[in-house]
């Protein structure tokens, strides 16, 4: 038990630093390819930081683990929307523009139907995961469109933002700087940890749910979701303690669309996989309870009180002790 409880934390920590340099490294090179920083942003950083996830659940496809693959989509989606959206409220109270939430929530709730629908007819299939990032790239595009515009930021830009708040390097600039050869080999290096680290995690994770005598769903859904959501865990709550309460829900919002949409879209694409009927009876429609949730909570009142985070909290306390089967 030992061995695979290190196999998956070493797995973890390989992927959030390989993601962290491959973003580096990319956003160097889209600067050498003159795209625009807001462009940058939007698909470069906001695509680059969810590497952890999708190397994640890419390669659990490929290993036959649907429970893991969907697992982590899911599962880091309800964390995303409970734990970490609900511990920012409880650092500081999160003011919402009624009309973002409506926006990006919206796109959010419907990603999270389309999955069901999904999984209730042709599952993730290499169909579904094309149109899975047919939409996402009408997201970045519509993002864009708002961006340039001067409109509301979108979830999308929020996302980026807190990424570049938490690491400057990842910051675009209109002139590119320093060597293009380094760039490319940061690329490199972080693209070799994630293949490893997701590798090791995987692996590890499916020995831990054979020793616990558990559902690989279980993992999945739990310690394989939280540990790839560590940076978004991260960032809120580095946006929440400076205000920036709005960049937190965007941030939140933002990873659960780029989840289901680009994660979910590539699993598919890539290594076609059914959605596991105990995640489609439970763990899907807790996720889009809990999308409604918070839209109401925030909804009301116009923001998201220390009071709605702690009842967010508690929720995703309650499902994780149910879900490991503690109760």
């Amino acid at each position: 038990m030992m061995s695979e409880s290190l196999f998956l934390l070493l797995g973890l920590v390989l992927l959030i630093a390989g993601g962290d340099l491959l973003v580096r490294g990319a956003v160097r090179i889209a600067e050498r390819l003159r795209l625009s920083p807001m462009l940058i942003g939007l698909t470069v950083v906001g695509m680059g930081t969810s590497m952890p996830e999708l190397a994640a659940s890419v390669q659990a496809s490929l290993a036959g683990s649907p429970g893991i693959a969907i697992g982590n989509i899911v599962g880091s989606n309800i964390a995303n929307g409970l734990l970490i959206l609900g511990a920012s409220a409880l650092i500081a109270p999160i003011a919402v523009q009624t009309r973002a939430l409506w926006r990006d929530g919206g796109v959010g709730t419907l990603a999270v139907v389309a999955l069901l629908a999904a999984g209730a007819t042709i599952g993730l299939s290499r169909g579904a995961g094309i149109a899975f990032l047919i939409a996402m790239a009408g997201y970045i595009y519509y993002a864009y469109r708002q961006e340039r515009a001067g409109a509301d930021h979108s979830a999308a830009y929020d996302r980026a933002q807190a990424m570049e708040d938490f690491d400057p390097a990842l910051v675009p600039h209109d002139k590119p700087g320093g060597s293009l050869a380094i760039a490319i080999g940061l690329f490199l290096v972080g693209l070799v940890l994630i293949v490893g680290g997701g590798t090791l995690l995987v692996d590890g994770a499916i020995a831990m749910a054979q020793q616990l005598g558990v559902s690989d769903a279980v993992i999945g859904l739990t310690i394989v979701a939280v540990g790839t959501s560590l940076p978004e865990l991260v960032t809120s709550a580095m946006a929440a303690f400076r205000k920036a309460g709005d960049i937190a829900l965007g941030n939140v919002l933002g990873s659960n669309i780029y989840n289901i949409l680009f994660i979910g879209g590539i699993t598919g694409a890539v290594a076609p996989t059914d959605i596991p009927a105990s995640i489609m009876a439970f763990d899907l429609w807790m996720l889009l309870g809990a999308s409604l949730l918070i839209m109401l909570f925030a909804w009301s009142g116009g923001r998201l009180s220390r009071r709605e985070g702690a009842v967010l909290v508690a929720t995703y306390v309650a499902y994780t002790v149910y879900t490991a089967g503690l109760i």
